[in-house]
């Protein structure tokens, strides 16, 4: 079995994360320790919970249970986009793409966590 660098949702949740650093070097000063270190980490915790989960697939609630946090942390993630827009701090364009992007990453992890078996 591929490592979980390989699959397409830890490349997708590892593409959104990045995306979303870059768009953040934007926002203001006075956002460095909230918003922005929020989006941030929400949007990498994405990665970090889902290559925890992966590590330990042989055990299949924990398996489950870190997968969930995965995609819960992106849930978090679409929070913070919503609160980036109404900041005027990226536009719709902006939120449309990285909302799209968040999307994605959940729907993988929610296939995941329905098919678990496939990755043991």
């Amino acid at each position: 079995m591929a490592g979980y660098k390989d699959l397409l949702v830890y490349k997708k949740a590892f593409e959104l994360a990045m995306d979303i650093f870059e768009i953040s070097k934007r926002f203001p000063k006075e956002e460095t320790y909230s918003l922005t270190d929020q989006i941030r980490r929400s949007s990498r915790s994405v990665c970090a919970n889902f290559a925890e989960a992966f590590r330990r697939r042989k055990y299949p609630s924990y398996f489950i249970s870190k997968l969930t946090d995965s995609d819960t942390e992106n849930t978090e993630t679409e929070v913070w986009l919503d609160f980036s827009l109404a900041c005027k701090y990226i536009t719709d364009n902006e939120h449309n793409k990285l909302s799209f992007q968040k999307q994605e990453v959940g729907k993988l992890l929610g296939d995941i966590i329905k098919n678990p078996e496939k990755y043991r």
